[in-house]
């Protein structure tokens, strides 16, 4: 199964889709990163968590529409938490998970401070 997945992909082993995949693995392996979501067409699927199990690294997949799928990867732990409160698309999520799923991507704190406060005046549950 495996070798007929990579034959099927290998006209598309390099579209941007799998540059950004190979990338994000890259930088997990070198500890850039703990956890990453890769969001991709569900035809990349396959390929994307065989290359993941080969590399012994731990995934969950959630769907993201009719047509993609969310693999989030990285360390047990991460994926544990993920889990636990990703349970819904990602655009309803409470401006409290929002924040802890940004924070666990590691993007810029500042930056996920501010979109907690967007998110929670926009959700009108406090007063600035």
């Amino acid at each position: 199964m495996q070798q007929t997945v990579e034959r099927q992909m290998t006209s598309e082993a390099m579209s941007p889709a799998m540059k950004v995949l190979m990338n994000h693995i890259y930088e997990y392996k070198k500890g850039v990163r703990r956890m990453i979501l890769f969001t991709c067409n569900r035809r990349f699927e396959a390929f994307a968590t065989n290359r993941l199990c080969r590399q012994s690294i731990d995934y969950v997949v959630q769907p993201a529409g009719k047509e993609n799928v969310n693999v989030y990867f990285g360390r047990k732990e991460c994926l544990d938490a993920i889990r636990l409160f990703i349970t819904r698309p990602l655009n309803e999520l409470t401006p409290e998970e929002d924040f802890i799923l940004g924070a666990m991507l590691g993007y810029d704190i500042c930056a996920q401070c501010e979109r907690y406060c967007e998110r929670c005046k926009k959700r009108k549950s406090w007063d600035f």
